[in-house]
């Protein structure tokens, strides 16, 4: 089991420098982008050209549906210039929206098939959702927020994604009434794989999740083997913390 200690005053630096980092990344990103004049297709491909393929995404799958999801929609409507950018977008509330690469890392990760039940914990706007929704059979997908939640699963009805639920809880919990998956994917960090999530994951099946404290993270991907968690150190990454009164 992963162990550490997180301290409220650092969650609040951490806050305001992820502030103070996105200003400064907006701004150059917008010089960058406005080079392009590109429609939302044009950008897609570009992104899913430049940032994706390139970085080495090799499933298919995971690049039709990077190439097919509107990302621009799962934004606030003044940041839809930064849609295809590489970066994260804040989408309100303190949360961002991730780097196309790491959803598509994340997502290939995962090793998806059209059968999987596939628990999300960290909606955000639900982009990564729809993601999950092109490549599984069901995604079950929790968010903390509940304004964001109740967004987010009005933003998947209205694009047709009737194989998402959304429910606003505790994603340290997990969702019990319906598991065990096949398959978590955690987009935020707990500085410890959450037990529930553990329990709920399917003998076989294959989390991953980001963990550590601000500015030690590192991304995993973890294996259920004979109730054991066998695990695989990716890259480092940055992710906003898992909050909720179970969250370590």
């Amino acid at each position: 089991m992963l162990t550490s200690s997180v301290m409220s005053r650092r969650e609040s630096m951490q806050t305001v420098l992820l502030s103070l980092m996105l200003a400064g990344l907006m701004l150059w990103i917008s010089c960058e982008h406005a080079q392009h004049g590109e429609s939302p297709d044009e950008a897609r491909k570009r992104m899913v050209e430049k940032q994706i393929i390139a970085r080495g995404i090799k499933d298919e799958r995971v690049i039709g549906a990077m190439l097919k999801v509107p990302r621009h929609l799962f934004i606030p409507q003044k940041y839809y210039h930064y849609a295809y950018s590489d970066s994260p977008v804040p989408i309100g509330y303190g949360q961002t929206i991730s780097q196309p690469y790491i959803v598509a890392l994340m997502t290939e990760e995962l090793n998806l098939s059209s059968t999987d039940k596939v628990l999300e914990i960290g909606t955000g706007s639900g982009y990564q959702a729809a993601i999950l929704a092109e490549l599984a059979k069901e995604v079950y997908t929790i968010e903390i927020i509940e304004p964001l939640a109740r967004e987010a699963e009005d933003r998947l009805k209205k694009l047709g994604y009737d194989n998402i639920k959304v429910k606003a809880g505790d994603g340290y919990l997990g969702w019990p009434e319906y598991a065990p998956f096949d398959r978590i994917i955690v987009t935020c960090a707990p500085t410890e794989i959450p037990k529930p999530l553990v329990d709920q994951l399917k003998e076989g099946g294959v989390m991953v999740i980001p963990v550590g404290s601000a500015g030690f993270q590192y991304l995993y991907r973890v294996k259920k083997v004979m109730g054991e968690m066998e695990t695989e150190k990716i890259v480092p990454v940055s992710f906003v913390p898992l909050t909720g009164p179970h969250a370590k």
